[in-house]
């Protein structure tokens, strides 16, 4: 780091063009300033300052120099912040992908919770309910509701079991019936991130059915499905937390109580770190302490 110290210096010599300062202002000796300079002017082979006893001023070599390293020096300046923040609990930014409904309801009270013990980390959340590459898309953790994650090149931490349930409209058809084998595909509301049909492998304990859901409708929201549902347009099969309020307020009625499907798992997925940096390790912690205090699974 010896070049950009010196680069450092030369620029701030150029800004405040006093040598005495620039030493006060980066705990150096006006000596140890001088002699940055003059190694920096051998090893360009130019003359950056003209120096007399009253002022230092910049050559046009010197004034071109300063101008064409600036904006580099910001970037290199701005990457050596990033990469020691990296390694503190307590600074640093926190890019998060997290589903929508789960990001609109719980998310923001976790992190203005997590901010008030780390006031200087700083937050960037982009909400999307289908799957993105962590990786490739900058993403410091991702949150997700899904099966058991199959991708080779991401690590992932469980956080707890989320169980679907299937829900009607109460006095609808579909609240009337007794097997989940009566349902028409039409009936049943799909989830999909493509928005395109699903199955539904539904199990009493002992026996199994499978449903073809998503002929008439499908969607990448479970806000969409659990208002097309509420609306009388068929079953959905959602997470139980995710239509609580809808179930309390009787928009919605838990329809096939013997029946259910494999549990889900809210997930926090990262990218392959070889060990997790602290503020990721700090905020994980944070945030499962805090969700599985308000994600009550509905049965």
């Amino acid at each position: 780091m010896n070049d950009y110290k010196a680069l450092r210096t030369f620029l701030m010599a150029a800004e405040k063009r006093n040598f005495a300062q620039v030493a006060r202002e980066l705990d150096m000796t006006p000596a140890a300033v001088t002699r940055a300079i003059a190694a920096l002017e051998a090893d360009l082979g130019v003359q950056l300052f003209v120096r007399t006893t009253r002022q230092v001023s910049l050559t046009t070599d010197g004034a071109i120099f300063a101008a064409q390293i600036q904006p580099a020096m910001e970037t290199l300046e701005s990457a050596r912040r990033d990469v020691m923040n990296a390694h503190k609990s307590d600074e640093g930014r926190l890019r998060i992908s997290a589903p929508t409904w789960l990001g609109k309801t719980f998310l923001p009270t976790i992190i203005s919770g997590f901010k008030e013990l780390y006031p200087k980390i700083s937050f960037e959340v982009v909400l999307s309910d289908g799957m993105v590459n962590i990786v490739n898309d900058d993403y410091d953790l991702a949150i997700r509701i899904s099966s058991q994650p199959s991708d080779k090149f991401t690590i992932w931490r469980k956080i707890c079991a989320i169980p679907r349930i299937l829900v009607a409209a109460p006095g609808s058809r579909c609240a009337g019936l007794g097997h989940p084998g009566e349902l028409t595909p039409e009936e049943c509301l799909a989830y999909s991130g493509e928005s395109r049909r699903e199955s539904w492998v539904l199990s009493d304990g002992g026996s199994s059915v499978t449903i073809s859901a998503g002929r008439a409708f499908s969607a990448n929201s479970g806000e969409i499905l659990a208002d097309m549902a509420a609306d009388g347009a068929g079953v959905a099969l959602l997470p139980g937390f995710h239509i609580a309020e809808h179930l309390r307020t009787g928009r919605l009625v838990h329809v096939f109580k013997g029946w259910a499907p494999q549990d889900l798992w809210l997930t926090l997925y990262y990218p392959p770190y070889q060990a997790l940096p602290p503020r990721i390790a700090a905020f994980s912690k944070f945030f499962e302490q805090q969700i599985l205090s308000v994600v009550i699974p509905v049965h």
